[in-house]
């Protein structure tokens, strides 16, 4: 069947392997664009909407694993193509972490490419598009997938890590102590994390990633890949027509919008 594809990978040498082996295993396959980091992966999915793209998972800047996130996540809910990509992690990931997409139900392929393995995947790629054509999916199936294999659900911060009490911002020569307590939200700022109190905010060097592993869960959840929010500090959380969701805040007149992978903790609404 006619189909098309991304390929991220920032090996030219393998991204160029790769496709070399889809065009003997999958003739009928068309490669859109072929990459070299997540960020543009993502840029050109949701500018070429392809069927398939297949995700290096180490990649400069964004990986494969944050790519995807980002895609479901600003994936637009009227696509004129549909659903997203189907996505294929290509990994040299051990057998341990493996496990975690097979857990997931999302494919993968291991480097270096072995043929067998790639014709198996291509064999359920084009199932997995033969049964969308017959009954258009949805984003919920990969929405659960990836929240899987992300570990959306936290149920505290990092073992033998003590949740964090303190922040500690600098601006020139003045460090200013930021209780946690009085967060009301964090939120990615390029190569920094803006703190946003009622009153004050501040700007520290610490991705969002690390930060998360050491507040505690209860507290802060994560709404977006960009975003956590003290859950005590939401007042309340509204869907518009296209069933987007957004917080409003006690105390501040931010409004945060939630993505499709962390919804869950709303589906009360």
């Amino acid at each position: 069947m006619q189909a098309t594809a991304l390929i991220a990978e920032d090996e030219p040498l393998l991204a160029a392997h790769l496709q070399a082996e889809l065009q003997r295993l999958w003739p009928e396959l068309r490669v859109l664009a072929t990459v070299g980091d997540g960020a543009s992966a993502l840029r050109e999915c949701l500018a070429l909407a392809p069927d398939v793209v297949f995700l290096d998972i180490r990649m400069p800047g964004m990986n494969g694993l944050d790519a995807a996130q980002a895609l479901v996540e600003d994936w637009p809910d009227s696509h004129a193509h549909g659903a997203p990509p189907l996505i294929v992690f290509v990994t040299a990931y051990d057998e341990y972490a493996v496990r975690a997409f097979e857990r997931a139900a999302l494919d993968y392929v291991l480097k270096p490419v072995q043929p067998e393995r790639l014709a198996q995947t291509c064999e359920r790629l084009r199932a997995a598009l033969a049964r969308r054509s017959a009954a258009p999916d949805k984003l919920e199936p990969l929405v659960a997938q990836l929240r899987g294999l992300l570990g959306i659900e936290r149920e505290s911060a990092e073992p033998g890590i003590e949740p964090l009490r303190m922040i500690q911002a600098s601006a020139g020569n003045t460090i200013t102590m930021i209780p946690v307590d009085e967060v009301l939200f964090f939120e990615s700022a390029d190569k920094y994390v803006r703190v946003v109190t009622a009153d004050r905010e501040h700007l520290i060097r610490l991705s969002l990633r690390d930060l998360l592993q050491r507040l505690d869960a209860q507290t802060f959840w994560q709404i977006h890949r960009g975003t956590i929010v003290r859950a005590d500090a939401i007042a309340s959380a509204s869907r518009d027509e296209a069933g987007k969701l957004t917080l409003r805040l006690r105390g501040h007149e931010a409004r945060l919008v939630v993505s499709r992978l962390y919804a869950d903790r709303f589906k009360g609404m």
